[in-house]
């Protein structure tokens, strides 16, 4: 595995980070908690140390699934990134969007990041996992009702009581990072890329290069999608999201399988899979720190892994950019 710095600071993460959503269940269409414990230690032996989780998965879920998967790791040996501000229990705020639960009830999402807010919902982290402390603390969108100042300045009190070590944000637009540094020194961003969604390259890349700043890809397989196994009609689990999402249309799925045609042969004359393909592709990406890659069993996970094994020459990756242009996403 390899390890990387984030930011400027001394804090390294593997480069390709397990993605706890999934296994929360929530907007996945359920489950299987032991299936999830299995991927998140076989992940950890092959070296995946890193674990970005979330309160809003499974509305608790995730990171209790987290907290016992790793309960027998040696501390120091894992980091946890865990993040606040995307609520299912509070009026708080400004109302995101309606879910529903792992019951099958209704869920308002509310984006609250007010002082008190964010105090609190570290507590309840650090309980549902079991440990003292946060690695890496990030908002999980930004708060409309609350100046950003006044959210990192609880962050730079959870990190002088020792309970946060280094502070992030997740789905910031380059104005809303430079608000957040007058207050606190950021180590990163995490944001969605992929090959077939490269929209932060415009401005947040460049950014994040000059100023040191980390950027964590979530959703690198763009859900499923840049695996090959995604087609027109397919049968997703009730309660899962991505039937309502724009990349599944009929016409998208037909143009990134076009695509992944092209490319197949990279991933068949090399023995992988095109998600290690698309792994490795990612984390080769100028700007790009880390990929966040979601398992929902052991099988998965070691896929996952083992993508860091996978060398794309220049050529490969022309032909691959090359191709891409050709996606049309509608």
């Amino acid at each position: 595995m390899e390890y990387r710095k984030l930011g400027n600071s001394d804090f390294k993460i593997s480069a390709i980070v397990y993605g706890a959503w999934a296994i929360g269940g929530w907007m996945w269409g359920g489950t299987e908690r032991k299936d999830a414990i299995d991927a998140i230690k076989v992940s950890y032996d092959l070296g995946v140390t890193s674990i970005d989780t979330a309160p809003a998965y499974g509305q608790g879920l995730s990171e209790e699934i987290v907290g016992e998967a790793i309960k027998n790791i040696p501390r120091d040996k894992i980091q946890i990134l865990t993040k606040y501000g995307l609520r299912w229990d509070t009026q708080q705020g400004e109302f995101f969007f309606t879910s529903k639960g792992n019951n099958g009830e209704d869920v308002n999402m509310n984006r609250y990041s007010g002082k008190d807010g964010v105090i609190y919902e570290c507590e309840k982290s650090l309980r549902r996992l079991n440990t003292d402390y946060i690695d890496l603390y990030q908002i999980h969108w930004n708060d409309p009702t609350t100046p950003i100042e006044e959210t990192m300045e609880a962050v730079a009190r959870l990190i002088e009581q020792g309970k946060v070590r280094y502070a992030g944000v997740c789905n910031y637009n380059v104005d809303q990072m430079k608000q957040a540094e007058k207050v606190l020194t950021l180590v990163s961003n995490q944001v969605p890329f992929s090959m077939v969604n490269r929209k932060i390259e415009d401005e947040l890349v460049p950014h994040c290069i000059k100023n040191n700043k980390s950027i964590l890809a979530y959703s690198p397989l763009q859900k499923g999608l840049l695996t090959g196994k995604i087609y027109p009609g397919y049968k997703f689990n009730e309660g899962d999201h991505r039937p309502n999402d724009k990349y599944f249309s009929e016409e998208n799925i037909n143009s990134i399988n076009s695509f992944l045609a092209k490319i197949k042969y990279i991933a068949e004359r090399k023995n992988i899979s095109l998600a290690q393909v698309a792994i490795r592709w990612t984390i080769d990406r100028l700007g790009i720190t880390t990929a966040l890659v979601g398992a929902r069993n052991a099988q998965q996970a070691e896929q996952n892994a083992k993508a860091i094994d996978v060398t794309l020459s220049k050529e490969e990756i022309d032909f691959i950019n090359k191709n891409l242009y050709e996606v049309n996403i509608v």
